[in-house]
């Protein structure tokens, strides 16, 4: 431990905490943190990213997913430490207020969402899954979100809105 994470460790009660930095949302975030900190607690609390949302805390109901170069990963299951110098994309990245982005739309079109709680997660993996199948089968759809869990809906209108949004997809290009 260098004597700076010494110090940084004493202030923190014994906790070694690490200065990382994050491109999240195109743009690089940073803050000094324990060096435990989950990539979710990262987002949410020292960032203020409120979208990502942790369910189970355990990687089973991907209410936590973000995009890490790309890519889907459960952001309740890797550190901060993990993400540093890496581009992560988390729901607010997928679009704004003023714009809702295609996946966002397609959910707000197709009814796709009833409490919320699983909507980032279920638009981040989407979002990703698009990208690789531009054009999804219903079934390639219902396997593309077999990954998350929602507690309210039937999946159904889920599954429209992925459709929906390779559609939306399909008219920018």
């Amino acid at each position: 431990m260098t004597a700076e994470h010494s110090n940084l460790a004493a202030a923190q009660g014994g906790a070694t905490v690490i200065p990382v930095a994050v491109i999240v949302n195109g743009v690089t975030r940073g803050a000094t943190v324990p060096a435990r900190r989950l990539l979710s607690d990262f987002l949410r609390h020292d960032l203020r990213l409120t979208g990502t949302h942790v369910g189970c805390e355990h990687g089973v109901c991907g209410a936590c997913t973000v995009l890490l170069d790309g890519e889907p990963v459960r952001s309740c299951l890797m550190f901060a430490v993990q993400a540093a110098g890496r581009e992560v994309t988390t729901v607010e990245g997928c679009g704004t207020l003023a714009e809702l982005g295609p996946v966002q739309q397609a959910f707000a079109d197709c009814h796709g969402l009833q409490c919320g709680f699983c909507t980032p997660g279920f638009v981040t993996t989407i979002t990703a899954y698009l990208r690789e199948n531009p054009t999804p089968t219903e079934a390639e759809a219902r396997e593309a979100i077999s990954g998350n869990l929602c507690r309210c809906t039937g999946y159904q209108n889920i599954v429209k809105s992925v459709l929906r949004a390779a559609d939306l997809i399909g008219e920018q290009s």
